[in-house]
Parts: structure tokens; sequence; C-alpha cells
């Protein structure tokens, strides 16, 4: 049985990100412990004005957020792509929670950062309007990047899957039930 985090990072209050991450969860938590955060729910500054020069007390929300992460064996972050990327909402909560000395500490004399969450995997589910073969190799797969390298990986995470969903925008109800199917699937593949 492991612990499982899910993340739905979309902030609208209904979306299809957050029917795929209530279909992963409803299949998780019959062989798994499972909590889940929707980022649309939290209610923080999503300012880092001072960058990390500054820290700014987290909010209750913030520390809920940190305490979830620590606790969790397995991270699923279930993200549209907006402008590329993550949206901002989701991008706030990592800038303000995942903190030196929270998800990584500098150590003297050396370049790269000690990572402090390790031993954690990950996985990504991800939306977008465009097709995936499409975002993935002609423009970049931004997402994936920033969310496997520099902040999981940069935190000590290990992403072991990444699964696209798109065209959204045109798609239709036995199109979106497929891509819940494969999200149970998905669920079921924890070990």
């Amino acid at each position: 049985m492991k612990k499982v985090l899910v993340i739905n990072a979309n902030p609208k209050p209904t979306s299809l990100c957050k029917s795929l991450a209530e279909q992963y969860i409803s299949v998780a938590k019959e062989q798994h412990k499972v909590e889940q955060i929707n980022i649309g729910d939290l209610n923080f500054e999503i300012s880092l004005d001072e960058g990390y020069d500054k820290i700014t007390d987290l909010e209750p929300d913030l520390v809920d957020f940190q305490k979830k992460v620590q606790w969790a064996e397995h991270v699923v972050i279930v993200s549209p792509v907006w402008w590329g990327t993550i949206p901002a909402k989701f991008k706030g909560a990592i800038d303000r929670a995942f903190l030196p000395g929270f998800s990584f500490k500098y150590v003297g004399g050396k370049t790269i950062p000690e990572k402090l969450l390790k031993g954690r995997t990950s996985e990504l589910i991800v939306t977008l309007d465009s097709p995936p073969f499409w975002y993935k190799y002609v423009t970049g797969n931004a997402i994936y990047k920033q969310l496997k390298h520099s902040i999981l990986g940069f935190s000590g995470i290990k992403n072991i899957s990444s699964t696209y969903f798109g065209p959204v925008i045109n798609s239709n109800s036995d199109t979106r039930q497929a891509w819940l199917n494969k999200v149970a699937k998905l669920a079921n593949r924890i070990k």
C-alpha cells in the first residue's frame, strides 16, 4: 500500500483535469492511501515578490500542501497546458511551497543543491488543446521539462511516467470516456 498524492493543477472549479484526478483517486484508493489537492481551492498569495531572499510566512493552505508532499510516496500531477506550461496558480504554489529547506538545500562548496524530497516518485497527466505529438516534438514539451527536470527532479522526485490527452478542445464524450478509462488503468499500475 502506497501513500499517493493527487494534485489537480487546474484552478477552475470544473474541468477535465478535475474529472481525471477524481477518476485516478477513485481507483487508487481501493489499494492505497490517497490525499488530494485541488489548486483552485487553495488560498495564498501567488507572488514571490522577494524571491527567496526574504521568505514570507506560508498560509495554512501552503503548509498543508507541504505536509501532503512530505507524506506522499507517489505524487500524481494532473495539469492542463496553458501558454505552453503549467497554470500560474500551480506555479505560484510551487514557488511559495518548494522552498530552500523543504525541497532542496544549498550545501557550502557545492554547485548542486541537496535534493530533500528523494525517495518519491511522480506521474504526470497532461491535457492540452493541441495534438500531443505536436506539443511534444514540435513545440518542445515545456511542461514535461519544467516539471520533470526543473521542479521534481531538482527536488529529488523521480518522474516515472507522463501521459498526454488532447486535443481537448474538439474532443467528444466518447474520447473523454476513453481518457477516463486510461487514467483508471494508470491508477491500477501503482506498485
